[in-house]
């Protein structure tokens, strides 16, 4: 957890400063005053919860979440009886949204019975109108609204909360803003996600996201490696680059560097042993960056490339601007560059319009491009989507029969991807110990493939070489050497 300021230097008689993340460390201070006077009167010491929705940038916020809350003096737990309970939610399929309000109704329960606790709400979810309309109407017991573009504010808007009741509400349409340099509780001491930018440029047509995340904008390059120092020297080992779209990394910057410039500089820093990133856009990656990806071992040869269909006219409707043509001749240069790679994906299986021959061009490019894994996901309309307006939306059936198929086949090959290893010996990062047997650790090669083999919970954080003695079909058993 990094700390930038010293709260107990901090003069709460001044006003508050403008400049961030100083404005921030100023109520965490005042938070932490407010968090200890309410300890006192309840004779206890006061528990949050985080529940975390989505994808690895609503992960890494959550990690910002309870660092801050943590230096105000809250104590973590898993239990929704918590004193202060935050969902940070996710938007991407509708029935996410209806997830959240159904767990909302059992949450007022708890508030009912606990007068003093607080709710918050926070993320994708939040940055729609509607569903922030709804909440001021419906879920009154809501103590505090915010979206995705002012989590590092949660100190200021926890502060206003203690200090008076009713609903806060603060939401932003957009930003340019990034504010970092807070405190942060990582959920592994020796990995961490970094966020290189935030929000989306690319509107593919099924996709909320950049209506809910922004337009991108890109972190100083400095300030990037500087953290990502920072970890190093606390004992991080493997940082994973984040970003809705890494590959458009830096074009909004006054001093333009692209991705793969950025990856070669962190690939420089002393002690870091991994890196990894996601997620790559097929449109947007460079040939650079493929030739950075050979040239330097701890760039993990693993790359996520969501090809979400395998039909050039699907694609098109999807906004995705590339060809099957194109994305099979990326595989190919990539594969001919780093030979070992691993390749995983996204595939959307009925996509409005799609025939039995586009599908069977989404199952050509499975037997082609032979993934390790791929996430499949039936379509599902998302509102607010120009995809959610388009006809020929296709019959429940008829996308289940397709998406049987597809994962049947996926499956088989994802099996005989992983295979190929068996009886080398490769490094492994070893993460926990095995939750089946005690006498065995899980830790993951540089490709991310799951390796259990014979330890104790001192390898944890700890890179060793495993033989990989025989494949499980998306696992290994190893013995260390």
């Amino acid at each position: 957890m990094f700390n930038e300021i010293n709260l107990d230097e901090i003069d709460l008689t001044e006003s508050p400063p403008s400049e961030e993340p100083r404005r921030q460390y100023y109520f965490m201070a005042k938070c932490r005053e407010l968090v200890r006077k309410k300890k006192e009167e309840l004779g206890r010491p006061l528990s949050f919860c985080i529940e975390t929705f989505g994808c690895q940038m609503n992960a890494r916020d959550s990690e910002k979440l309870r660092g801050i809350l943590e230096e105000i003096g809250y104590i973590k737990s898993d239990s929704e009886s918590s004193d202060f309970v935050i969902y940070n939610t996710c938007t991407v399929r509708e029935n996410a949204n209806l997830r959240v309000y159904g767990r909302l109704g059992y949450l007022h329960a708890l508030k009912k019975k606990n007068p003093h606790m607080m709710i918050g709400l926070c993320g994708c979810m939040m940055q729609e109108p509607e569903v922030v309309e709804k909440l001021k109407k419906s879920y009154r017991f809501v103590n505090l609204i915010f979206g995705t573009h002012n989590i590092y504010k949660l100190a200021e808007l926890v502060t206003e909360a203690l200090e008076q009741d009713g609903m806060i509400v603060d939401i932003w349409k957009d930003t340019d803003q990034i504010v970092e340099n807070l405190p942060i509780d990582r959920k592994y001491p020796f990995k961490s996600g970094v966020n290189i930018m935030f929000g989306c440029n690319n509107f593919c047509s099924y996709c909320i996201v950049p209506y809910v995340r922004g337009r991108e904008r890109s972190r100083l390059p400095e300030e990037i490696l500087e953290e990502i120092r920072r970890l190093v020297d606390d004992g991080v080992k493997e940082i994973m680059l984040l970003g809705q779209n890494v590959n458009s990394y830096g074009r909004n910057l006054a001093q333009p560097l692209s991705f793969a410039e950025l990856l070669e500089q962190a690939a420089g820093i002393d002690g870091l042993e991994r890196i990894r990133f996601m997620t790559s856009h097929p449109k947007d990656l460079s040939e650079e960056l493929i030739e950075v990806m050979s040239r330097y071992p701890k760039i993990c040869p693993h790359l996520h490339l969501p090809v979400q269909s395998g039909s050039t006219e699907i694609l098109r409707q999807m906004n995705r601007r590339y060809t099957k043509e194109s994305y099979l001749a990326l595989v190919d240069r990539i594969r001919a560059s780093i030979p070992d790679i691993s390749l995983t994906t996204d595939i959307i299986v009925g996509f409005p319009g799609e025939t039995e021959e586009d599908f069977m061009e989404t199952m050509d490019v499975v037997e082609k491009v032979r993934y390790d894994s791929a996430f499949t996901f039936i379509y599902s309309k998302r509102t607010g989507t120009p995809a959610a307006a388009m006809d020929n939306q296709i019959p429940e059936e008829v996308v289940k029969d397709r998406f049987d198929r597809l994962l049947a086949r996926v499956q088989e090959i994802a099996r005989e991807q992983s295979s190929r290893f068996e009886g080398r010996t490769m490094d492994v990062l070893v993460e926990a110990v095995n939750e089946q047997d005690s006498s065995l650790v899980t830790g993951r090669l540089a490709n991310n493939l799951v390796v259990h083999f014979p330890g104790d919970a001192s390898m944890i954080g700890t890179i060793l070489p495993v033989h990989l003695d025989c494949c499980k079909g998306f696992y290994y058993i190893g013995s260390t050497v």
